[in-house]
């Protein structure tokens, strides 16, 4: 079994917290790990997907908690909201840490009252499809490595070659256990009609059904590129107030997620668009129907849907070793453009850029060189990922590394 590097972090907020929600979306894992812990604390185990618990968690929420006085693992929590306040008073009536391990595969802070119920009480804790060092079998370094100043020291081992069909495979780890491209297709196409069929008619009633696929593919062609909701609501034939609505559900369950742009007081106009980007390339690209060969052979497509994979593995890094970090992306209305800043709680601040081409140029870093300009002893590090072999100095705080040194230990 493939081990997950949030296991520790998940363990340490049980430490000292009485609830901790493991938030994100379907077939990521959520379970496997929850049961897990479950075996070697001695929790009770419970999944709300099976019909006849959910009876009974619905119909008696403060009757079911009650009933629980060890520790308890509710698997898929947004199937039964009414279970937050039942919560929250068994909770407050004993603070014990590890009382609760919530899994949910729906945004559940976005449902009502939860955020006033479980405040000050619960810790959220991301997980998200496989990354590349789990699949690799490593603990990737490049976060800490970058911040540290020590980006000389990754040693990337993946063959560069390899990428386009570890973006086909994406992380969810069923997908990754089939070789095959067409029975991986068939389990997209499975999951995809299972979440906006029956995940997103459980959270909201929605009219059409039938124009979210579409929807999903349209949002697919764009990701990594900024968020024009009214070309997005041409295109899907939806008035704005509807493709609102939509994208909000598609977020809620973990299908998209949007990267806000950043911005200080560098005493320039920003674009303040956020970026889209889909959860997992190996979704984008099935899609968008296209394959390792056409993404190889395509450098636009190619650029767009490693731009997302960057973003994704970063996320992934953050969710593990500094969760108070924020991600955004930079453009200023002159042209300039970092894909992502990575921004610590102590206000130090990374750039990445990302190339699909082998070849660097000067003019490429001129951003992060801006960037680096304007901040100061705030700007830590720019790196360009490229698709060349070698790590290599690219100026004062600035490098070019090999899209395999993401995942670098």
């Amino acid at each position: 079994m493939i081990r997950r590097h949030i296991e520790d972090a998940v363990r340490r907020a049980l430490s000292d917290t009485p609830v901790v929600l493991l938030n994100g979306a379907r077939q990521t894992g959520k379970t496997t790990l929850a049961r897990m812990i479950a075996r070697e604390s001695g929790a009770r185990y419970f999944s709300l997907d099976d019909a006849a618990t959910l009876a009974l968690a619905a119909g008696d929420p403060v009757g079911f908690i009650h009933n629980q006085p060890g520790a308890v693992v509710l698997d898929e929590i947004q199937k039964a909201p009414g279970l937050f306040p039942a919560i929250k008073l068994a909770v407050d009536q004993d603070r014990r840490p590890g009382r609760f391990l919530l899994t949910g595969s729906a945004n559940v802070m976005t449902l009502p009252r939860l955020s006033e119920s479980l405040a000050g009480r619960m810790e959220i804790l991301p997980l998200y499809p496989f990354s590349a060092g789990e699949l690799d079998g490593r603990k990737e370094g490049f976060v800490r490595k970058s911040f540290a100043d020590e980006i000389a020291g990754l040693k990337p081992e993946s063959p560069i070659g390899h990428l386009p069909a570890r973006l086909v495979r994406g992380g969810y780890p069923e997908a990754t256990r089939r070789d095959s491209g067409d029975r991986r297709s068939a389990w997209f196409a499975s999951y995809i009609t299972t979440i906006l069929q029956r995940d997103v008619r459980d959270l909201a009633r929605v009219e059409a059904l039938h124009s979210l696929p579409n929807l999903l593919r349209l949002l697919a062609a764009r990701t990594g590129g900024l968020l024009n909701l009214a070309e997005v609501g041409r295109g899907a034939g939806l008035p704005h107030t509807t493709l609102t609505r939509y994208l909000a559900l598609l977020e809620m369950v973990f299908l998209v997620h949007r990267l806000p742009a950043w911005s200080s007081n560098l005493g320039k106009r920003l674009v303040k668009a956020p970026k889209l980007h889909l959860l997992d390339t190996g979704l984008a690209c099935h899609a968008l129907g296209v394959d390792a060969r056409r993404i190889a052979a395509d450098r636009t497509l190619f650029g767009s849907i490693l731009e997302t994979f960057v973003v994704s593995e970063l996320r992934k890094q953050l969710s593990w070793t500094d969760p108070h970090a924020a991600l955004h992306h930079f453009r200023s209305s002159s042209g300039l453009e970092v894909d992502v800043i990575i921004e610590k709680a102590d206000g130090s601040i990374g750039g990445v850029e990302v190339k699909a081409g082998a070849t660097v140029t000067a003019a490429d870093f001129s951003a992060l060189k801006a960037l680096r300009e304007q901040l100061g002893e705030r700007f830590r590090f720019g790196v360009m990922f490229y698709g060349g072999e070698q790590v290599i100095p690219f100026g004062d705080k600035l490098w070019v590394a090999p899209v395999p040194a993401l995942w670098a230990e």
